[in-house]
């Protein structure tokens, strides 16, 4: 093997140091591995995913890693982790216990599996830490490259502070000098999150160090099904750069060789650091010596001869071997380090398991006390001891044990009153209190910054205010918002050079430049990624979607990773994303967006806007940039030629999220829409006063979160009559509206009639005027339902129409 360039000016004592405590890190994690495999056989754990066999090369990885830099890899990558003193052995085995305590479990606090790593961005009160003065890892997903199209907006975000001038950079950036580190395995590098995430890395040429761990298969898979030549990086030539061409530097070396692996991974950061060229290290030659995870064993499907390769190949042997062969270690002295190191991890295993069990077993003891109380006052005691028995013989219980019982008990005392069974009561009371913020809590931001916390501002408007196609509201609302955030920045289709496509943004790459008014390219994955990864790093960028069609595209990097990265971090990380897209009205199947239903469901954790106007659509944007919490944005497609009257204080006005707004009063009937709809809704609703139904139309502005203070139950109780109509398929939207409504608010206790849903036909809208008139509901629907409502309640006044 080759010398360490980046060691060669140091003496050989001090080399051996450094090279004895990266082996010791590497024996570590490799003793975490091997002891999480026995914690989730032996049921103390759920799942096992484990970095045994990367060791090597992260220990590599981990040199060249600097503060200010940023990681999105994923599940094995424990040992740099650990090599960056960002995870201690206690730590890596409270995250295998799911222990909820994010002081002992920092990584998720027990929301996801082992092997997911974060550091905190932010602190207690959600404000931004230094990011330049530590190591930053964005909190991992298990979806497989789903950590791809991060990771470009993470690498991004340093070309950003390097290139754009008057940009606050403060806790975010030194100058741009920081890379982004991407992991995944050679398997994974088949989905099209990470073909889409190189081609975009290559095309805005920016730091990211993409690293593939090799060991030739995909959990059972060889790679002779995943990759066509079976290897990535011979299939990625063409992405080499040259003499003429941009490209990504592209690197191999093999998995086990520690000298070459640091050579490698100091050329590696020095390109991306200093020349903003995105680097591919293809890291050949590993092993997974215990399988793909703990659901199953490796021995099934690999040959005798690949086994036992892999025992000769595993990195650790190797690098131990070398030792050895280089003079730096003997034998006994390596047996005597692994000896020290296996009962250091075998007691912080201990310590980790004791440390989770220590407060379940004080509630158990509480609750055996409580059930042996009321076994002695009540008639069904005998089946209330077996209960109490069964909590007293649990060494290991879990709360789901304690409370599964608790309240079987409770079944035991009905119609029985003592102060025991209130007791009992009031423990099944408090665990749950403080159980369930364990599992629930932080969806959304719980600071100051949340974006629920925004004041409106109304839009004002001069004595004579000009009429103006709603396009012109929006181009100079994010014209203001551009003056007003220098980190602000908009990209997507045809976003920058004809100012989208819609011309709500016209003239504003001129004047902001290349940079903050971007076009990109069709790959909407990973125009949600860049956005992901520069929120991540301080940056309020606004990613466009030109149709919200084309965001189920994107879906799975929205549903999985934006709406879930506070959530899964517990509030220690967060990414205030703006999507900016537009839907509704438009004729044919592509281009209808108004499959709200989908989005409800996947994207719970992200702020879902449908405003009626471009004005209420300027309103949102200035108050999410105010807050702390992603947002979907759907302007209405058929608005923006449409009239409005031009507000005096564009950038300053603000609409109000999860509020709704009721544009005409009435009292017969309820009527909820959004966004184009609600425009026929209304216009419905002056054309039914002619026959004496004067309804009252809310509009509800915010899909997620909706309606926080109850106001459509207040005017249910008033007209005690409700219609919600929408564009969406039946059971979309308007089913959410009404379980809402219903269920949420409790508006059934004051219906007289039953409540009604008109959404669009089931399939998506076919073209032309015909097809939008037949596929969604119309005027006449709309007037037509709400008068058979009154018909069914007093059919005297108001007889049948036909």
């Amino acid at each position: 093997m080759q010398g360490i360039p980046s060691l060669k000016n140091i003496s050989f004592e001090d080399f051996k140091t450094e090279v004895i405590s990266d082996y010791k890190i590497a024996v570590r994690s490799r003793e975490c591995s091997l002891l999480g495999r026995r914690e989730v056989l032996t049921g103390k754990a759920k799942f096992g995913i484990f970095g045994d066999g990367k060791e090597i090369p992260q220990l590599a990885m981990a040199k060249a890693f600097k503060k200010g830099d940023w990681r999105s890899g994923y599940y094995r990558d424990q040992t740099l982790m650990m090599a960056l003193g960002e995870l201690t052995v206690e730590q890596f085995f409270a995250g295998l216990y799911a222990n909820t305590d994010i002081k002992q479990e920092p990584m998720s606090a027990g929301r996801q599996m082992g092997g997911h790593f974060v550091t905190h961005s932010l602190d207690d009160n959600g404000n931004w830490k230094d990011l330049t003065k530590q190591y930053n890892s964005s909190a991992d997903i298990s979806c497989t490259a789903g950590q791809m199209p991060r990771l470009l907006g993470l690498a991004q975000a340093s070309k950003i502070f390097r290139e754009v001038e008057n940009i606050k950079s403060s806790n975010f950036s030194v100058n741009g000098n920081e890379v982004a580190w991407g992991t995944i395995g050679n398997a994974s590098t088949s989905e099209g999150l990470f073909f889409e995430t190189i081609n975009a890395a290559g095309v805005l040429q920016v730091p990211i160090v993409m690293n593939v761990w090799d060991d030739e298969y995909g959990i059972s898979v060889h790679a002779k099904h995943q990759t066509t030549k079976e290897n990535i990086s011979e299939i990625l030539k063409g992405f080499q750069r040259d003499s003429e061409n941009k490209g990504f530097e592209i690197l191999r070396v093999k998995g086990w060789d520690y000298a070459n692996l640091v050579e490698t991974y100091q050329e590696a950061g020095d390109i991306a650091r200093n020349e903003h060229v995105p680097v591919l290290i293809h890291v050949m030659e590993l092993t997974q010596p215990q399988g793909h995870s703990t659901s199953g064993s490796h021995e099934r499907y690999k040959s005798s001869e690949r086994l036992e390769w892999e025992r000769q190949h595993d990195c650790n042997l190797k690098m131990r071997e070398w030792m050895i062969e280089s003079g730096i270690s003997t034998n006994e002295e390596l047996v005597e380090i692994e000896r020290i190191i296996k009962r250091e991890v075998r007691e912080a295993k201990k310590n980790a398991w004791n440390t989770f069990l220590r407060p379940i077993i004080k509630e158990k003891t509480e609750l055996v006390s409580i059930l042996t109380q009321i076994a002695t006052k009540s008639s069904n005691g005998v089946f209330i001891s077996k209960l109490k028995d069964a909590v007293a013989s649990v060494d290991e219980p879990t709360r789901k044990d304690l409370l599964s019982n608790a309240r079987k008990t409770l079944r035991y005392t009905i119609g029985e009153t003592s102060n025991e069974k209130q007791k009992l009561a009031q423990w099944i009371d408090r665990i749950f209190e403080t159980s369930q913020p364990r599992f629930s809590s932080h969806l959304y931001s719980e600071t100051g910054h949340s974006n629920t916390r925004i004041k409106e501002v109304k839009p004002t408007f001069n004595e004579n205010a000009q009429l103006v196609d709603g396009r012109i509201i929006l181009r100079d609302n994010f014209d203001a918002i551009f003056s007003n955030y220098p980190e602000a920045l908009v990209f997507g289709e045809d976003t920058g050079t004809i100012g989208d496509v819609n011309q709500g943004l016209e003239g504003l790459q001129a004047k902001y430049g290349e940079h903050r008014v971007a076009d990109t390219g069709i790959r909407e994955a990973t125009i949600i990624g860049q956005g992901i990864g520069m929120a991540l790093r301080g940056l309020r960028p606004i990613a466009e979607i030109q149709y919200l069609d084309y965001i189920l595209y994107a879906i799975q990097t929205i549903s999985d990773d934006l709406a879930t990265t506070h959530y899964r971090t517990k509030g220690k990380q967060k990414a205030p994303l703006i999507i900016r897209t537009r839907g509704h009205r438009l004729e044919g199947i592509w281009h209808s967006g108004s499959q709200m239903g989908g989005i409800l469901n996947l994207a719970r954790g992200v702020n879902l806007l449908v405003p009626r106007s471009m004005t209420k659509a300027a309103g949102f944007y200035n108050t999410l940039l105010q807050g702390d919490d992603p947002a979907i944005v759907v302007e209405c497609l058929n608005g923006y030629r449409l009239k409005e009257k031009m507000p005096n204080n564009l950038g300053d006005l603000k609409t109000p999220i999860g509020v709704v707004e009721t544009i005409k009063e009435g009292n017969d009937i309820t009527l909820v829409s959004y966004g184009s709809t609600l425009r026929i809704v209304y216009q419905t609703a002056k054309e039914l006063l002619s026959l004496g139904i004067d309804a009252e139309v809310i509009d509800v502005q915010s899909l997620l979160p909706f309606d926080l203070n109850h106001d459509i139950v207040k005017s249910v109780e008033k007209t005690n009559r409700l219609m919600i109509i929408d564009e969406d398929v039946p059971g979309g939207a308007s089913a959410y509206i009404l379980d809402e409504i219903l269920n949420k608010q409790k508006a059934f206790q004051y219906l007289d009639s039953e409540p009604k849903t008109l959404s669009a036909k089931a399939h998506r809208p076919a073209y032309g005027d015909d097809g939008d008139y037949f596929s969604k509901p119309s005027a006449e629907d709309i007037f037509e339902a709400v008068y058979g409502v009154m018909h069914e309640l007093n059919p005297t006044d108001f007889p049948k129409l036909r």
